[in-house]
């Protein structure tokens, strides 16, 4: 049985570059398709976040209209409630990643208000990435990877990896009111990034590190993980 660290955002906001904010949080499915995964293999999930708060979900993740239906949200809601892990989360800075068999980073805004510039985040990428253990992130959650190039030169230059791209940013309609667009800052990074077509699943493994570009990467993103551990 591996034991797999979920590190999820403590924001409820994105704040947006006309200094207004947007209630954001994670990314419902981004989190239970991949918990559902690891747990209903027999894996153990710990769940860390900023200063140990309770992550915020992104309201609109738990509509029906973004989980197949009525059943699909009421499935996602009813994962959420029964995860205890979920409602008790470990602070982030107490994390010793060598306790972990792999470690997975989902999505939804608030990564890009709280990780990209979490330096205790950063550092648990970097160690996470030269463990040589499973690493996944998915969506919005490659924002985290901006965090370790505080020092210098991302550890993630030259890693093959995808997340939410320009295209699905500017379709969702918050692409001209960001303050920066995730695709844009990974590239910056150094990252090669690459996108599939606009909300289809599509993910990129490169070593040790899998991505994901969207919410539904999420479940097959976790799929290939488990191949590995």
């Amino acid at each position: 049985m591996a034991h797999i660290l979920f590190v999820l955002t403590g924001a409820d906001h994105w704040t947006l570059a006309d200094g207004t904010d947007h209630p954001t949080g994670f990314w419902a499915e981004e989190f239970t398709a991949p918990y559902g995964a690891f747990t209903g293999a027999g894996h153990r999930v710990t769940v860390a976040t900023p200063d140990g708060v309770i992550a915020p979900v992104d309201r609109a993740s738990l509509a029906p209209e973004v989980n197949g239906g009525p059943a699909g949200a009421a499935e996602v809601a009813d994962i959420l409630s029964r995860a205890t892990e979920f409602q008790n989360p470990i602070s982030l800075d107490k994390v010793d990643p060598a306790d972990y068999d792999a470690v997975f980073y989902p999505g939804g805004h608030g990564p890009m208000q709280d990780l990209a510039v979490d330096p205790v985040s950063g550092a648990l990428l970097d160690t996470a990435l030269a463990s040589g253990k499973p690493l996944g992130i998915v969506c919005h959650g490659p924002a985290a990877l901006l965090a370790t190039a505080e020092s210098g030169r991302s550890p993630f230059a030259g890693y093959r990896l995808t997340g939410f791209s320009n295209a699905e940013e500017t379709q969702g309609g918050l692409a001209d009111k960001a303050k920066w667009l995730l695709e844009d800052r990974l590239v910056a990074l150094g990252a090669d990034y690459q996108a599939g077509p606009a909300w289809a699943p599509h993910i990129e493994v490169d070593r040790n590190l899998y991505t994901g570009q969207n919410p539904a990467s999420a479940g097959p993103l976790a799929a290939q993980m488990l191949t590995a551990l």
